[in-house]
């Protein structure tokens, strides 16, 4: 981690150090540091634009430009190494009125190849707006973070992530998460201690400033609420108009995190089988109770016998579980998900259940971005070729910004004690997704202990009207994150309550992609506490 001095915002400037301070300062920019040891001079950052041309790669629409933007690795020290973040962009049509920023979660989601895949679901706001995406730092080409050739591309050996081999040696468990702990930092160099939101969010106020932007437009999916969040208490005189879809906690531990969406998962699963028994197609039948008996009993089954897969491992109950987990972000994908379980179940036919998991990237409107092979450029340094991102990207940059924002680091001794008591409650929140979701308690041992920033500052942000939008049927960030946000953010949030269901409203609800590109566009903003009804997703 870095220094604490350099995860809290810089104290703003009292007075103007010359004249050189009041031109940078009337330009957005940081004023150069005082010769008393004041913050750091940042302006060289401030001063570059971005230099758009084609984008280099497979599938690259012919319409989507990239750049990059020149950072530092350590903000409270700048002068001992920089980094390249990775940008693209679907130029406005019409007259340039700014540029809208947008984040597709994660955390780990790379922008560029997501603008890359699902641009056309943004084209809307090019109506005079730039729609940019960006790989944060460690994420895609942005000096991407690693855990070696085979961290979260294979299946674990067997046994490994399940509740009864933990329960009974947690100590084999955690020295094997500190050894991977510690690969993670040999393959991933140095970014990977200037990794987290409260960095990315200080890289965002320096791509805003570099695409010619006096404040940031910006709209986050899931983990990229939780980034916008962070950005307006730290930049509350440089917020334009936030939207942020699909509310995250700013407060609950990971242990918490993944109890909630445990549950959330386990709603989700029941819709879906209520859903499947209404079609005679479905390979659990048309009685919905018999249905959810069915399916922990699959999942048992293949606990205690996996299958052969045709990429040489076996496909147990907890590759299912992760599987499913992932096709119930979107209500889109809930036929695909049929016809998957289908074939399993009647030929036992792994391959199209494991295309939900094939190492790849979904986004919240369901659509997936598949990794590549390991072998990437040494990090803290230029951008990474698209055949040089790790395969294990995702997995890696997921754990390693969720630990760097989370400062709790319970002893080996204190997770010895309390891991029966959490198997149960997670357990009691899903009986299906309950022990795979275990391991998010013990996702960080080892690694060094993250900010107390976003837990204990973020909060009552003097800003703009921000949109904060839940959603009520969501497997993965439940509609209270949203309201129990909203509270902390202050009066300067609006709640827009989308009453249906899949992971994130804007693309599943007509009615919240109409009132978010309203806001994003022309500043029009729903009431607080206004909704979408679930009809208008249709």
């Amino acid at each position: 981690m870095p220094a604490q001095s350099s995860t809290r915002p810089a104290p703003r400037r009292r007075a103007l150090v010359g004249a050189l301070a009041v031109t940078l300062l009337s330009a957005g920019l940081p004023a150069a540091a005082a010769d008393d040891g004041g913050q750091p001079d940042l302006s060289r950052f401030y001063r570059q634009t971005v230099s758009w041309g084609r984008c280099e790669g497979a599938d690259m629409p012919k319409d989507l430009q990239c750049g990059k933007v020149t950072v530092p690795l350590d903000y409270a020290r700048p002068e001992t190494g920089t980094l390249e973040l990775a940008l693209a962009r679907h130029r406005a049509s019409g007259d340039r009125r700014g540029s809208i920023v947008l984040n597709f979660g994660g955390p780990g989601g790379p922008g560029v190849a997501g603008l890359a895949a699902g641009g056309r679901a943004y084209l809307d706001l090019t109506d005079g707006y730039d729609v940019v995406g960006f790989d944060p730092r460690g994420v895609g080409r942005s000096s991407p973070v690693s855990c070696g050739d085979t961290y979260g591309t294979e299946p674990p050996p067997e046994g490994a992530d399940d509740a009864d081999e933990v329960l009974r040696d947690p100590r084999e468990l955690l020295d094997r998460l500190r050894a991977e702990a510690e690969a993670c930092a040999k393959h991933s160099g140095p970014v990977l201690a200037h990794i987290g939101t409260v960095n990315v969010s200080r890289d965002l106020d320096v791509i805003r400033q570099a695409l010619g932007d006096r404040k940031l437009n910006y709209l986050g999916f899931s983990y990229g609420t939780r980034l916008g969040a962070v950005y307006a208490k730290q930049f509350p005189d440089r917020v334009g108009r936030l939207a942020l879809d699909g509310v995250d906690t700013l407060t609950e531990p990971l242990t918490e995190q993944g109890i909630a969406t445990a549950r959330g998962q386990q709603t989700a699963l029941d819709d879906f089988l209520d859903w499947c028994a209404r079609d005679i197609a479905c390979p659990f039948g048309q009685d919905p109770r018999r249905a959810r008996e069915d399916m922990r009993r699959l999942v048992r089954s293949l606990d205690e016998n996996p299958v052969p897969t045709d990429f040489g491992y076996e496909f147990g109950g907890q590759d299912l579980v992760g599987a499913i987990g992932q096709a119930l972000y979107s209500k889109e994908l809930w036929p695909s998900l049929e016809r998957a379980l289908a074939s399993l179940m009647e030929d036992g036919d792994t391959r199209h259940i494991e295309a939900f998991t094939s190492g790849g990237h979904r986004f919240p409107d369901g659509r997936e971005q598949t990794g590549r092979r390991a072998g990437g450029p040494e990090a803290g340094g230029g951008l990474a070729d698209e055949e040089d991102i790790p395969l294990d990207n995702l997995v890696a940059a997921l754990t390693a910004v969720n630990c760097a924002d989370d400062p709790d680091r319970p002893t080996a001794g204190q997770i010895e004690r309390d891991l029966g008591r959490l198997r149960a409650a997670y357990e009691r929140a899903s009986p299906v997704f309950g022990r795979y979701r275990l391991t998010e308690a013990l996702m960080c041992y080892g690694r060094p202990r993250g900010t107390d920033f976003i837990r204990d500052e973020v909060k009552d942000v003097d800003s703009p009207k921000l949109l904060l939008v839940g959603t009520r049927g969501d497997p993965a960030t439940p509609y209270r994150w949203t309201e129990q946000t909203a509270r902390r953010l202050g009066p300067s949030a609006v709640v827009l309550d989308n009453k249906g269901d899949g992971h994130t409203g804007y693309g599943s609800s007509k009615c919240v992609h109409r009132k978010i590109d309203d806001f994003l566009l022309y500043g029009r903003l729903p009431a607080n506490g206004s909704s979408c009804g679930a009809e208008d997703g249709e």
